[in-house]
């Protein structure tokens, strides 16, 4: 049975409404310059950002291409790459474009971050780069990773395609020496198609970036090195100018709505909110509760007319897409991310949602939790949490 939808999940053209005579003008201007691609706008904005992240910026054609330039750092075939195996596939994807294999490991028990533990036992004389993820916005813990790396050789290449703006102890997620950026519409910072960027550090590694993006190609006709073509258009990055002074504003609603959830929602026992981890400075592109059985309260929820999405209901190691390939092949197992995947629920939040929305998503949320039993917590003391840390059960976030 279908219910009527009061709070859709993605606010679509919120953003594209309250800057419209920005983005037209825009628009318009790309149009009458009769430059479309490799322009002024691209110029601007990779300019623009990379200030915005204290780097250098290299504009290409979506998010998987950023991450799948990897092999800008030489990584290819026969190299491995440490992966978390709780995010969206397009991590793994992009790896194995670049002809490296993904290798996943669990996150913490009590966050979202790679396990150390974990990722040390999975290097192998064959890993190049070790891949966090900055899941849902919330930075991950770098700096045992940045150790990890250090001690066996390895790249660290950031997948910060949910994080645009967020902070790790108080530096700027983009100011690593590898990042990668989505730019897809529902991000923090949207186009209106593909896009995406990797802003690094290395000046060298920025013009072997460029020339990748281009056919390998510095001038017309001469190709370098075999490549692809993976360009940020005129438009998009005219578009994702107009909407970067903005995001902060954006930003500080994201938090603010994930803040106000949790102090409403954190008193439940049935569910698990997110918490930002004592080092991080979190963006919140989605807020996802955690719920075992999820899909009933899903459907109480719904039926209350919010809709609610999940982030991701299948690891990228139990997809067909990796059947041949995954951790059974290597006798490693994912748990925890599997238990994540059957656990998360995201609600609609954004810099968009409005009062009234939120107000019937807590109303749902809690008609819908009555009951149930308790989330389900790893010890007698303490349940995990989606955030970064360990949340007491009778602690509320303030």
């Amino acid at each position: 049975m279908e219910h009527k939808v009061n709070v859709p999940f993605p606010r679509r053209g919120c953003g594209y409404r309250e800057l419209r005579a920005d983005i037209d003008g825009a628009l318009r201007r790309v149009s009458a310059s009769g430059r479309y691609l490799l322009g002024a706008e691209l110029a601007g904005f990779e300019a623009e950002f990379a200030a915005y992240c204290d780097n250098d910026c290299v504009a290409v054609g979506s998010g998987c291409d950023a991450l799948e330039l990897v092999r800008a750092l030489g990584i290819g075939p026969g190299d491995e790459v440490v992966v978390p195996a709780h995010t969206f596939i397009g991590t793994w994807l992009a790896v194995s474009a670049a002809g490296a294999r993904p290798v996943g490991v669990d996150p913490t028990p009590d966050g979202l971050s790679m396990d150390p533990a974990q990722v040390e036992a999975a290097i192998t004389p064959r890993t190049r780069a070790v891949m966090p993820v900055h899941l849902y916005g919330h930075p991950a813990d770098l700096d045992p990773l940045l150790a990890i790396a250090e001690r066996h050789g390895l790249a660290v290449v950031e997948d910060a395609e949910q994080a645009h703006g967020a902070r790790y102890r108080g530096r700027r997620i983009g100011s690593g020496h590898v990042v990668a950026f989505s730019f897809y519409p529902g991000k923090n910072l949207g186009a209106m198609g593909d896009g995406g960027a990797v802003v690094t550090g290395d000046a060298a590694l920025a013009d072997r970036i460029r020339l990748l993006r281009k056919c390998g190609s510095r001038e017309k006709y001469r190709h370098e090195v075999q490549a692809t073509n993976s360009r940020l258009d005129e438009f998009q990055a005219a578009v994702l100018r107009a909407k970067l002074p903005r995001v902060p504003a954006w930003n500080a609603l994201r938090v603010r709505t994930a803040e106000r959830y949790s102090q409403v929602l954190g008193a439940l026992p049935q569910i698990a909110v997110p918490a930002a981890a004592p080092w991080a400075d979190p963006v919140w592109h989605l807020y996802v509760i955690l719920r075992a059985n999820r899909d009933e309260l899903r459907r109480r929820i719904e039926r209350a007319g919010v809709e609610t999405l999940i982030h991701y209901p299948v690891p990228p190691h139990r997809t067909p897409a990796y059947a041949d390939d995954s951790g059974r092949r290597s006798g490693r197992t994912h748990p925890l991310s599997e238990r994540r995947a059957a656990e998360s629920l995201s609600l609609p939040s954004g810099p968009h949602l409005g009062d009234d929305a939120f107000q019937t998503v807590v109303a749902a949320v809690r008609a819908a939790a009555v009951g149930l039993p308790a989330y389900p917590a790893p010890d007698d003391t303490e349940r995990a949490t989606p955030g970064g840390h360990r949340l007491p059960l009778s602690t509320e976030i303030r």
